[in-house]
């Protein structure tokens, strides 16, 4: 209905756009501020449809933004100081502000840091040696994005430049060669590259552009570089036409990825499901999984697939011998079944066999397969239904590597269980944990990805 809003006694003004959301905060570093807030309560005379965040640099008032369906939204503003808006969105239009001043530069710069087994140079420290703590990358602090494959990786800047190290077998590192790199070194010599995605068990790469194409290159088996063949390449190529490509993810033998209209392709080995096309039949080239227009982020496994949707929803298909579908059972599925009711879930990352997930609500989520303490649980048992990992209600993103995992939370810090032989917890030794330790003490912790044996994380600097 329409609302008294103010001025002239006795005039009646409609106010059919939303109040302000609440209880706003920030947490973030150089590769995206993420915002959190409540929905107001008074939505005016329509439903929310979506929101928008900006954030307003306080030197120069430069402002950027971002839009998004709930909270939380990341907005990347680069280097400065910044106070962070929200607004509402109605069929009306833009509602009533709500701002948050930083009150500190928490955009300055990121370095990488990496720990684990170093075979191949694949913690880019220039040798191969092990480390079970974590050691700076190189001296760069303009890092925005790390992937982790098995033996390998990859990152991305601020400036849009893409770096690879680690093994360069099948041309995984994208250098046009299949040399082994202990530091590393710039693919080409773009400046677009936006998301860059590889696995922990997985021998290829991918990689969407500012500009939506999607390129890949790598292990080319099974038709996992969606080019049409099985060649395998040590450049990148690009996949098809479509500029509407928004994240990628990549399994073992598979690639998934999420385009701006909210649709979902797949392709690479079938087997067991895990292409989601209602077969087991593999794919050389990108096939659409369903009808739907809402998804919002997929991560693939050793067999399997998991997404999540705008709407909160998760859904997940392919190989379950470990319970990792997240249905209470066994079952293979070649086609995307809902897990649970729960329609809150805002972020999935994909184990070897097994899940992390982590909610709105920063509550996490796993399940799956467990020998080594690898759902955090405090024991070693698999589990074939979503379990809340402690009663923490901060957690911000999850990693799940062959078998340990990490996680940051909104506060910035860093906690790995699982797996600890190599050293690829960071805890300084090589034991086995199975609840969440607290990396070191560090509070500006922005991501993190977990490999094969290895994990690299970035750290903001403030």
């Amino acid at each position: 209905m329409a609302r008294r809003q103010g001025g002239t006694l006795g005039t009646f003004t409609p106010l059919s756009t939303p109040n302000a959301p609440t209880g706003l905060s920030v947490s973030g570093g150089i590769g995206g501020a993420t915002v959190s807030f409540t929905a107001p309560t008074d939505t005016g005379d329509g439903a929310i449809t979506s929101y928008i965040v900006t954030a307003i640099n306080e030197s120069t008032g430069v402002s950027t933004g971002a839009t998004g369906s709930a909270s939380p939204i990341t907005v990347s503003p680069g280097g400065g100081t910044f106070k962070i808006r929200a607004q509402a969105v109605n069929n009306f239009g833009p509602g009533r502000l709500t701002e948050f001043d930083t009150g500190n530069e928490i955009y300055s710069g990121a370095g990488l840091y990496a720990w684990g087994n170093g075979s191949n140079g694949r913690l880019g420290l220039n040798d191969i040696a092990s480390r079970s703590s974590p050691v700076q990358v190189g001296a760069l602090d303009n890092w925005a994005q790390v992937t982790s494959g098995y033996n390998f990786a990859a990152c991305i800047t601020t400036a849009g430049t893409l770096f690879t190290w680690g093994s360069g077998a099948d041309g995984r590192l994208g250098h046009n060669n299949d040399i082994n790199l202990s530091s590393p070194v710039q693919v080409g010599a773009l400046t677009n590259w936006a998301q860059v995605a590889s696995r922990a068990e997985g021998a290829h790469t991918a990689c969407v552009k500012t500009d939506g194409t999607l390129f890949t290159w790598g292990n080319g088996g099974y038709g996992r570089l969606g080019l049409g063949n099985t060649t395998s390449r040590s450049s990148p190529v690009q996949v098809g036409a479509l500029t509407n490509w928004a994240k990628a993810a990549t399994g073992n033998f598979h690639t998934v990825c999420v385009t701006t209209a909210g649709t979902i392709f797949t392709w690479g080995l079938g087997q067991s499901g895990r292409l989601g096309d209602g077969t087991t039949i593999s794919r050389s080239s990108p096939v659409q999984v369903g009808v739907l227009t809402n998804w919002a982020q997929a991560s693939a496994g050793t067999g399997f697939t998991a997404c999540v949707t705008t709407a909160g929803t998760l859904f997940t298909w392919g190989s379950n011998n470990f319970g990792q579908l997240g249905r209470n059972n066994v079952v293979d599925s070649s086609s995307p079944v809902q897990v649970g009711a729960l329609s809150n879930w805002a972020q999935v990352s994909s184990g070897n066999y097994f899940n992390a997930c982590v909610t709105t609500a920063g509550t996490l989520f796993t399940w799956g397969q467990n020998s080594y303490g690898q759902l955090g649980r405090n024991d070693t048992i698999n589990t074939s239904s979503p379990v809340q990992v402690g009663a923490l209600t901060n957690w911000s993103q999850a990693s799940g590597g062959a078998l340990h995992t990490a996680c940051i939370t909104t506060t910035g810090t860093l906690f790995t269980w699982g797996r600890g032989s190599y050293g690829r917890l960071g805890l300084g030794n090589v034991i086995d944990r199975s609840s969440p330790v607290q990396v070191g003490a560090l509070t500006t912790w922005l991501q993190v990805s977990t490999g094969g044996v290895q994990t690299f994380a970035i750290l903001g600097v403030v």
